[in-house]
């Protein structure tokens, strides 16, 4: 992150923490504790995240950890909403090279491995899900990603307009997916039980609660015994990230004009 003299990408001002993120920003010319630096500050914060969850990172709680006072944060954080950004930068990190689009696979492989990675990195911080989205994608992690969706569709066929709407549906679908995951996943840990435990538990419940009369399609379900089958951790992202490239390839079937507008 450190800088000489540069300019900002495209010129122009930027919020401090994308002048941050993309090293545009001087360092203090002297620090008030030997050893303090931007990258030790936010490494502190994401081990605060990682163990105690986001509501847990404070400048405060940040100087502590880094043994400074909570005022010579502010020499190289302006805010913590400047501070969760470059968080999120450093926790998620840059993708690494999709290896479906370097064997010459098609868009459909190279974005379902795209959306896999997305979600390996999210369940690896899953804190990082609870960051308020403030715009679009600005600091370098991000765009990287940005990147490689719009390289895993540039044989599609697709408008350059559609390309990003299909990044878009997929990313919102990867962040939702993990963080239900992540909370189902929490409330087990809380409760200190087996999963399967809490399924039975939760199959039990509905049983007592659920009236066939005004609830037909529950009853349905729970005398199918589908909520009585192991569970497999990755079978919901599968199935919906198939329903989701299986209607982005009816609009490149359509966009090539291989089927009929409905």
């Amino acid at each position: 992150m450190r800088v000489t003299e540069r300019t900002s990408p495209g010129g122009g001002d930027l919020p401090a923490s994308l002048e941050a993120a993309w090293g545009l920003r001087e360092r203090p010319a002297k620090g008030p504790k030997p050893g303090l630096s931007l990258e030790r500050i936010v490494a502190a914060a994401v081990a605060v995240a990682a163990s105690d969850g986001l509501a847990a990172v404070s400048m405060g709680r940040v100087a502590q950890e880094v043994g400074a006072s909570t005022m010579s944060l502010y020499r190289y954080v302006s805010a913590k909403d400047e501070l969760y950004v470059l968080m999120q930068e450093a926790a998620v990190g840059p993708p690494e090279p999709l290896s479906a689009l370097e064997a010459g696979a098609g868009w459909r492989e190279a974005l379902t491995e795209w959306a896999s990675a997305q979600r390996d990195r999210f369940h690896a911080n899953l804190w990082v899900l609870r960051i308020p989205i403030g715009g679009p994608p600005a600091t370098p992690n991000s765009l990287a990603w940005w990147e490689q969706g719009l390289q895993a569709l540039a044989d599609s066929g697709l408008g350059e307009g559609d390309k990003i709407s299909v990044i878009l549906l997929v990313s919102n679908f990867v962040r939702s997916e993990a963080l239900l995951m992540g909370d189902l996943a929490a409330a087990v840990t809380t409760r200190g039980v087996a999963p399967e435990d809490v399924v039975a538990s939760n199959e039990r419940t509905l049983r007592r609660l659920v009236d066939p009369e005004r609830h037909p399609g529950i009853s349905r379900l729970l005398e199918s015994g589908v909520m009585s089958e192991p569970d497999d951790p990755d079978y919901e992202f599968v199935f919906g990230l198939e329903r989701l490239l299986d209607g982005v390839e009816v609009l490149i079937r359509r966009t090539s004009g291989d089927v009929k507008s409905a």
